[in-house]
């Protein structure tokens, strides 16, 4: 198999995608690379939510999922989201099918608490072979963060979380956050490349700071024995342009800063 890379897209990042973001996945897709896109969709979820009168809350980052949050949560997810991810993606030529996690159990859920969060999920098993099929049809894969388990039940799951299971299941070279900033600044420069070691003295130091904290502890979450390059890039600009990316790699291996 050629070269895989998962994206994973956040729900505040999603409606400031620029032309630019898709040009690079249109440099990857022809240059033979495999993409699967996994996305959130919080912004639009807590519209929604308000619109209907549904009360919600958080917990440790998560959102409390009753069964009323949860359909809408899918609602907004599987639904409005994915398709017009899917469909901005056609527009670029890109051959995108958009799936969620419940088809052809491609993740497979458990609660993480369910006296506490309720109906949000923890990932214990992707059908690789599931993507692996879609990759080789040359297809890029859109997929919303929604499980089940073997009886059916569904669960909300945290994107960061959804893209890191697939990432390792299909052993992807690498998995990419697109957030709103080109990286990990430093003096008002991007970092170009560095180590767990790095990131939590820069943190320490105050040079990582709001809420690029969340998204550098999910990046180091999905480094594993098969994922080794995790890279922080802009939704705004070319992070991807002949054969040079651009963001912040951060590696388990020793880095420079």
């Amino acid at each position: 198999m050629e070269k895989t890379i998962v994206i994973k897209c956040g729900g505040s990042v999603l409606s400031d995608l620029s032309p630019s973001f898709f040009t690079s996945l249109q440099a990857m897709y022809e240059q033979g690379m495999n993409v699967v896109l996994v996305h959130g969709g919080g912004p639009e979820i807590g519209k929604m939510l308000q619109r209907l009168h549904v009360h919600s809350e958080f917990m440790n980052g998560l959102r409390k999922t009753t069964k009323e949050v949860l359909e809408v949560v899918e609602m907004i997810l599987a639904g409005k989201v994915n398709k017009q991810l899917v469909a901005l993606l056609q527009q670029y030529g890109l051959p995108a099918v958009g799936v969620s996690g419940v088809d052809a159990c491609l993740l497979q859920a458990a609660p993480i608490d369910l006296e506490k969060l309720g109906y949000v999920g923890k990932v214990v098993n992707v059908n690789g072979d599931f993507v692996a099929n879609l990759l080789q049809s040359r297809y890029i894969p859109v997929i919303s963060p929604i499980g089940a388990d073997k009886d059916g039940q569904k669960y909300n799951i945290n994107a960061d979380t959804a893209a890191g299971a697939v990432a390792k299941a299909i052993k992807a070279a690498q998995l990419l956050f697109v957030t709103d900033v080109p990286g990990i600044l430093r003096d008002g420069a991007v970092v170009e490349e560095v180590t767990i070691e790095a990131i939590e003295r820069m943190m320490n130091e105050g040079i990582i700071t709001g809420g690029m904290i969340p998204k550098v502890k999910a990046a180091i979450a999905a480094l594993s024995e098969s994922l080794h390059e995790v890279m922080i890039v802009s939704g705004k600009t070319p992070f991807y342009k002949n054969g040079q990316w651009y963001g912040t790699m951060i590696r388990n291996e020793v880095g420079v800063y």
